[in-house]
């Protein structure tokens, strides 16, 4: 294998640790290397002390609440993703469990939100997310089922006194009509947040979180830490998305909890805020977001 290959795939090494403990808000340990267990001793011991484990469909977020209940640490989040309500609707096979459906239509997305409110109720369970829209990978004949199944998830939120987790992909504006028609539950988090300095704006007014994730280390993403300035210190949060969007100087490598502390660096530098008092204002934040 080429030496460039060998290196996408070889882990970033471990950050020097933050001083002041802070949480990753949105991780996917389940589509990670190594076990549960690995990934949070790696982050704890570079002060990632808690996380939020996310599901993305039934399989998974059934996962999340049974890793919870296990560790002390971790925080579970359960939803279908916003391309996995039209995939369970239209019967297409490819989904994130990877099983082959018949085409099952209203019933079997009822069943499945059925199933995601169940598991919403536990007490191990801090957020229903990750729901939204997403228009970069859903056609046109999936907007309206991607849009009732984000209302249901939002009236999940709201009747079990949840935090909302938001996925919003190419859809910004359609994302804020939607919660503001159905009103938005009292902590509502924008995972991975990806909208300019103006629509952070907006968030700020109603008091939602924005979560901001390796992308906003990149270079070319500017309007991005645009964004993160104008978002007030009390609504800022921190995640990984991992395995995904590694942050640079890793960029295109494995991303995994424990490299937190990359992204808070590069965040800090941006406010213009040492490491410490945003770790302090992310760990508070999250604390608060999710209610633990």
């Amino acid at each position: 294998m080429p030496k460039k290959d060998d290196e996408r795939s070889t882990p970033p090494p471990l950050p020097a640790p933050l001083a002041v403990a802070v949480a990753d808000s949105h991780t996917h340990l389940d589509m990670q290397s190594g076990t549960p267990e690995e990934g949070l001793a790696r982050a704890a011991s570079v002060g990632v002390a808690t996380v939020v484990q996310v599901g993305c469909d039934v399989p998974g977020s059934r996962w999340a609440a049974e890793l919870a209940a296990r560790f002390e640490q971790v925080h579970a989040a359960v939803a279908l993703h916003p391309n996995e309500a039209p995939r369970i609707f239209l019967g297409d096979p490819d989904g994130w469990s990877g099983q082959r459906r018949q085409p099952g239509g209203q019933a079997a997305l009822d069943a499945a939100l059925a199933e995601i409110d169940a598991l919403a109720a536990l007490p191990q369970v801090r957020a229903v997310g990750e729901t939204g829209l997403d228009y970069f990978r859903t056609g046109p004949e999936g907007v309206e089922i991607q849009k009732e199944s984000f209302r249901r998830h939002i009236d999940m939120a709201k009747r079990h006194g949840k935090a909302l987790v938001i996925h919003d992909r190419d859809a910004h504006e359609d994302v804020i009509a939607v919660l503001l028609e159905e009103g938005a539950p009292e902590r509502t988090v924008f995972h991975c947040y990806s909208g300019d300095a103006e629509m952070a704006k907006v968030c700020a007014e109603h008091g939602w979180y924005l979560s901001f994730a390796g992308p906003v280390t990149f270079k070319a993403n500017q309007p991005l830490r645009d964004a993160l300035a104008v978002t007030p210190l009390d609504r800022i949060l921190v995640e990984t998305d991992a395995p995904f969007l590694t942050p640079h100087p890793y960029r295109g490598r494995p991303n995994a909890p424990y490299l937190i502390p990359v992204t808070v660096r590069s965040m800090a530098d941006t406010l213009g805020l040492h490491e410490d008092e945003l770790s302090a204002a992310v760990a508070a934040n999250t604390a608060r977001a999710f209610g633990y």
